[in-house]
């Protein structure tokens, strides 16, 4: 959406007299390679999208933050002595457990505020908008109120703990460090143990990327998730027999395959399997970009999918389904599952004069064979949260 329109918004909410607002943007992300990676310790390979999350501010002499959102019906208005509140399933949670961070290390929220977001990341996506609606807000306080304080290792360490604790909800890193570290033409190759990064070109040259939501509910995906996890957990203790092993991330595939035949239950030993080939799988397709390998890092991705088909088993029907279909199509280089699983989306990487009859013919056959009408998503790869310049909040 144009700025000017989120500005017009934003006077309609709470009128001219205040001045112009500030603007910030923060992106969503989709991850590339590297899914189930992240709580083993291993490689992640994210990048920034076009599509996130716009964050008008505008301090007042009242003793209130006043939160609304261009996607949510509900407000509040809470006043800074009650800062900060939960309000059951509502969206400020997300913001307020940034200001509850930022309260914690000592930056209040020091006079009143009004706060209009706006996000265009398609909804139910899976393109983190969570993690775009919380690093919006804490780009925002750290310059404005914080006075820089956090560098931005930090600020994305702040946003996790603000949906871990306040929120509730057990994310890893990923999705906050890839939406602030973000840089366009680049994606992310992130070691979740010690947070080690590096931006690696991401040349799309006469190529797409296609996120294709399957717009299947996933009733699965939580309670899968965390019993993904404890078979994990159980690999690392009886790996532990042969040698000593933090996590799987530490292990390469060469010496994962070693020590393997100490885990006693076949299914335990497929989970820790994809982890340790999925790592590698990462550290391949930085391989492949470096060299513009864009071929390479397709068949990459098909191999990504296939792990988690057949080891990990967090697919399903209407997942391998978008994925067979995407490969039926002349001009596909690779495509894979990308999130949780269990419903959720895919991502294409695909030649660009190929991307409507993809659409068309994948489209028609998904919803032929599930009942679903899926959504397609053509995705640009964008830069990480900043300040949107324009004339300022002349009240700071």
């Amino acid at each position: 959406m144009e700025t000017d329109n989120l500005v017009s918004e934003f006077y309609q909410r709470y009128g001219k007299a205040g001045g112009m607002p500030r603007i910030y943007f923060s992106p969503g992300r989709v991850n590339l390679i590297g899914e189930h990676t992240d709580y083993n310790g291993g490689y992640v390979f994210p990048c920034a999208l076009g599509y996130g999350t716009y964050l008008l501010v505008r301090g007042t002499v009242s003793p209130e933050v006043r939160f609304a959102s261009m996607n949510f019906d509900f407000t509040a208005s809470v006043p800074l002595d009650k800062l900060p509140v939960k309000a059951g399933n509502e969206w400020i949670n997300y913001p307020m457990g940034v200001f509850n961070e930022f309260m914690k290390i000592g930056v209040p929220i020091p006079k009143g505020t009004e706060l209009l977001y706006y996000g265009d990341i398609p909804d139910g996506a899976g393109l983190s908008s969570s993690a775009s609606i919380e690093t919006v807000t804490a780009y925002m306080v750290n310059l404005k109120y914080g006075n820089n304080l956090l560098d931005m290792k930090e600020m994305a360490l702040l946003c996790q703990r603000a949906e871990n604790s306040f929120v509730g909800v057990n994310c890893g890193i990923m999705d906050q460090f890839a939406v602030i570290f973000g840089q366009e033409h680049h994606a992310i190759f992130l070691n979740c143990d010690n947070l080690d990064h590096e931006l690696v070109p991401l040349k799309l040259e006469g190529l797409k990327l296609i996120i294709s939501n399957t717009n299947k509910k996933r009733q699965l995906a939580d309670s899968k998730y965390n019993e993904r996890r404890g078979e994990c957990e159980t690999a690392v203790e009886e790996l532990n027999k042969a040698r000593p092993v933090r996590n799987l991330g530490e292990l390469s595939l060469a010496a994962y395959e070693e020590i393997s035949d100490h885990i006693s239950n076949e299914t335990v030993q497929k989970r820790a399997r994809h982890v340790v080939s999925e790592d590698q799988r990462c550290i391949d397709a930085v391989t492949a970009l470096k060299g513009n390998d864009m071929e390479q890092f397709g068949k990459l991705m098909d191999r990504s999918h296939d792990s988690l088909r057949d080891d990990y088993e967090v697919t399903g029907f209407e997942l391998d389904t978008l994925v067979e279909e995407a490969r039926k199509i002349e001009g596909v280089l690779g495509s894979r599952m990308t999130g949780a699983g269990f419903g959720g989306c895919t991502v294409t990487l695909i030649k660009e004069n190929a991307v409507g009859k993809f659409i068309e013919k994948v489209g028609a056959e998904y919803k032929r064979k599930t009942g679903l009408k899926p959504d397609f998503y053509v995705a640009d790869v964008g830069n990480g949260v900043r300040e949107i310049k324009g004339k300022p909040d002349p009240s700071g």
